[in-house]
């Protein structure tokens, strides 16, 4: 797993799937939001935020949506070759999933020590029954990350 900074046109990627997070927040939806891009042509595949209380649907986070709209878009159940850009450490279900996709890379903002499933909690890519374990990239764009989660719950307490 690594962390660090990201080149300029990495971070295009993660402010789009801040701008998904954001506009979830204005929804009243935890501010989580992800993008899928092909990064042969650095085409955004699909975006979305969390839409849980929308559907209302327990599992409609960020990344279970992307994944659904690429696997659909594309005509297949499997992306590989593509990337995940993420606002917040995916969940165990979402990390599952993830990894049923066979996305290519997953790259992260802020860490999520409570809930994540990736480098914290049940840590599903380091398990021996995961079918495949993509290149992760935490950190990036975390402090921008971590402000908009950090505010939006503030604001409701």
């Amino acid at each position: 797993m690594s962390s660090g900074a990201a080149t300029p046109r990495f971070r295009s990627f993660m402010s789009a799937a801040l701008d998904q997070a954001r506009a979830a927040a204005t929804r009243n939806e935890a501010p989580i939001g992800a993008v899928i891009v092909d990064p042969q042509t650095n085409a955004i595949i699909a975006a979305a935020g969390n839409e849980t209380r929308a559907r209302p649907d327990p599992t409609a986070h960020a990344e279970i949506i992307v994944l659904r709209a690429a696997a659909e878009r594309l005509g297949q159940e499997r992306l590989s070759g593509l990337d995940l850009w993420v606002t917040l450490e995916p969940c165990p279900m979402c990390a599952g999933a993830i990894a049923l996709a066979r996305i290519r890379r997953l790259y992260y903002g802020a860490h999520d020590p409570k809930g994540g499933g990736v480098a914290h909690g049940p840590r599903i890519f380091a398990q021996s029954t995961c079918n495949h374990r993509p290149e992760i990239y935490s950190g990036v764009d975390e402090s921008a990350c971590a402000a908009l989660l950090r505010r939006f719950f503030a604001e409701r307490r």
